[in-house]
């Protein structure tokens, strides 16, 4: 299977307070990822804290994966960082750990135009032999890409994919049909958002990055081959059983959930770098009931 496509498995970096990643229980949330067979890893994304990490510790988080997944898994890195040059040598330092493509947001202060982000791109492209993904992250990037853009760097070299916002059910069609309509034949368009990403899968997309993926890889993968298959009865029948979960990622972030639902199913210790909060025992409770309805709802459908 090419690389950015079908279910792409998000875990958090475990990492002490002072940010030094902790390779060790890094390995101990890949495993069961590898092991459930999902179709990549992505390292270092927005549930992965790639923002909160040195330079030194992203490439030791790298460096940590590929000695865990030994290539049974391909891995994507995240490489984004403010400047062009910063970002340039992290895709270097991912290649050299073991990265078989990068993940790329136009991480900014200053809002940048369409110019720039192109540029920024077709350099930090241009800095290994990697494919590399566009991460179009509005929420947290405050740059959102056009469709035009997006065909623009699609003509690239090594440019090959890109990770959009899952649009609204009703507007999945339209939207997934109009981006593959502008980029070449092989371009992989993929989506995030685990609560609209199923209906873009269904509606043709190539991928589902997912952060519910790298902490319940076995449901998720089951949701993404029903979406390819165009099962659609049994992406509803499954979307249903996550949604006690997807409801708190929207409530209080999937990042701090995650943090604390892999605390719960012992998975790690680990706690959200700060300035973020580890969230409170009232929340945490309704974490461990909204995964207790999650695991009886797979084992309903399994039955």
């Amino acid at each position: 299977m090419p690389l950015f496509q079908g279910l792409s498995a998000f875990p958090l970096t475990p990492a002490d307070d002072r940010g030094r990643v902790d390779t060790d229980a890094l390995a101990m949330l890949l495993q069961p990822l590898v092991d459930a067979g999902v179709d990549s890893i992505g390292l270092l994304g927005s549930t992965g804290t790639y923002a909160y990490l040195t330079r030194a510790e992203r490439r030791r988080a790298v460096e940590g994966a590929a000695a865990c997944v030994r290539g049974r898994v391909p891995l994507i890195v995240g490489v984004g960082a403010l400047r062009t040059d910063d970002a340039q040598d992290l895709a270097r330092d991912a290649q050299a750990a073991g990265a078989d493509g990068v993940l790329l947001a136009p991480v900014s202060y200053t809002p940048l135009t369409d110019e720039e982000v192109f540029r920024h791109f077709v350099a930090v492209a241009d800095a290994t032999e990697l494919p590399l993904c566009i991460y179009n992250n509005p929420s947290t990037t405050h740059f959102s890409f056009s469709d035009e853009l997006i065909a623009r760097l699609a003509a690239v070299p090594r440019i090959a994919g890109v990770k959009n916002p899952g649009p609204p059910a009703a507007e999945a069609r339209l939207a997934v049909e109009a981006l593959l309509r502008r980029v070449p034949p092989g371009f992989a368009v993929g989506y995030s958002g685990d609560w609209h990403a199923p209906d873009a899968i269904l509606a043709g997309g190539a991928a589902w990055y997912s952060v519910l993926g790298g902490l319940l890889p076995g449901p998720c993968l089951a949701l993404t081959r029903a979406a390819q298959a165009k099962d659609e009865q049994q992406v509803r029948r499954l979307d249903a059983g996550l949604q006690p979960l997807l409801a708190l990622f929207k409530l209080h972030g999937s990042l701090r959930v995650v943090y604390a639902a892999a605390n719960l199913l012992g998975l790690t210790q680990a706690q959200p770098p700060r300035p973020i909060l580890p969230l409170g025992d009232a929340e945490r409770e309704r974490i461990r009931q909204a995964l207790e309805a999650v695991s009886t709802a797979v084992y309903a459908g399994a039955a």
